[in-house]
């Protein structure tokens, strides 16, 4: 009788994951329209095609990176400054910088980095950076811009499928691939300056993409403002905080936690606890908003975040901000910076497990994760 159960519970919970998965195409005519030379499977979805909105430019309109080329710290401070957001990616002991002044007018790069297939994003909309492992089940995909927002949330396809994903959670939502879900890797957006001083001989983005764009300039000037509606966004707002109010978020998948960047300015670091485990959030100013101004350098400081395991070796550390010695942890008192990496004191040279965390706009972080907890 027990077997019996457990199969009537395995075949229940398979049927309802299967219900999930829509296999009917009932798009309407303007996507019909706007996708009509894809070879997307429409008959396959789990998301309301009345969800997805033209953004306007069309597939690959937003052109990604697909070859890459890098240069030396030195060679990039001549054209970047040292206030600027980058995209700061480390996978074991290799690291590179993504700038967002490239970013901005691409969306998508794929790349290689320790190793690892990797495609970075940036999703100017929702001001979210996510990098994800663009290998799935032994098969390596690479990623373009559809053209499509929902949520007002860059979708992705790949070209080896043309199955559509979504940026913010890396969900494939439409095609023969939907529900599968690519890995995020950590990352984290710093100032260009706390990259090249943490790693003065390592590797940044160049602005050789084969393409040519006003690197340095922001085409969005002024989203970020804090009174502003969301671009292309008409769902009911989590009313929690505003709209635009910039958080830092993590998530499992049973849990979601967000700390605002109002809170975290104000005292740089929290220690909390997330699904059971010691955390700590850090912050520091000295990083401009790529959102605000027309050049991305002259932008206010909104500062960056990272997220850090409390757990090191078979220690449990407890954060303080010190205003001489910056982030401090009681234990032994050494010194860290915003990449975890201790930088005076005992555990001078250990570096803190990074958790998979992101930046972005509370409205579009609470449009997919609205039983989301807020630190206060």
């Amino acid at each position: 009788m027990k077997y019996f159960i457990s199969f009537l519970i395995f075949f229940t919970l398979n049927l309802m994951a299967l219900s999930q998965i829509s296999t009917v195409d009932d798009r309407s005519s303007n996507l019909k329209r706007v996708t009509s030379h894809w070879n997307t499977n429409w008959n396959k979805h789990n998301v309301p095609y009345d969800e997805l909105l033209s953004g306007g430019p069309p597939r690959d309109g937003i052109p990604p990176i697909d070859n890459p080329k890098f240069v030396d710290v030195n060679q990039a401070k001549t054209w970047i400054e040292d206030n600027e957001p980058v995209v700061f990616v480390k996978i074991g002991e290799k690291v590179k910088a993504y700038p967002i002044q490239i970013l901005i007018w691409h969306e998508i790069v794929n790349d290689t980095l320790g190793g690892k297939n990797i495609s970075v994003t940036f999703c100017p909309l929702c001001n979210s950076t996510i990098v994800f492992d663009r290998v799935l089940d032994g098969k390596l995909y690479d990623f373009g811009t559809s053209g499509l927002l929902r949520n007002s949330d860059l979708v992705m396809y790949d070209r080896q499928n043309e199955t559509l994903w979504q940026q913010f959670t890396g969900e494939a939502i439409i095609g023969d691939l939907t529900g599968k879900v690519l890995t995020m890797l950590p990352s984290s957006m710093i100032s260009f300056k706390d990259y090249y001083t943490t790693y003065p001989n390592a590797m940044v983005l160049s602005k050789d993409t084969g393409h040519y764009r006003a690197y340095g300039d922001n085409p969005y000037v002024g989203y970020d403002d804090i009174n502003n509606s969301p671009f292309l966004y008409s769902n009911p707002i989590d009313k929690r905080l505003k709209p635009m109010a910039r958080v830092v978020t993590i998530s499992n998948k049973n849990d979601s936690k967000a700390y605002s960047y109002k809170i975290l300015k104000r005292k740089k670091v929290v220690n909390d606890i997330f699904s059971g485990k010691k955390i700590a959030v850090f912050h520091k100013s000295g990083t401009t908003s790529a959102l605000d101004r027309q050049s991305i350098s002259d932008s206010k400081d909104v500062g960056t975040t990272a997220v850090f395991s409390s757990s090191l070796e078979d220690m449990n550390l407890k954060f303080v901000y010190d205003s001489s010695k910056g982030i401090v942890d009681t234990n032994t008192q050494s010194s860290w910076n915003i990449m975890g990496v201790a930088i005076s004191g005992k555990l001078k040279g250990k570096v803190l497990k990074q958790i998979v965390h992101a930046d972005h706009f509370w409205f579009s972080w609470a449009a997919f994760k609205p039983k989301t907890l807020i630190y206060k």
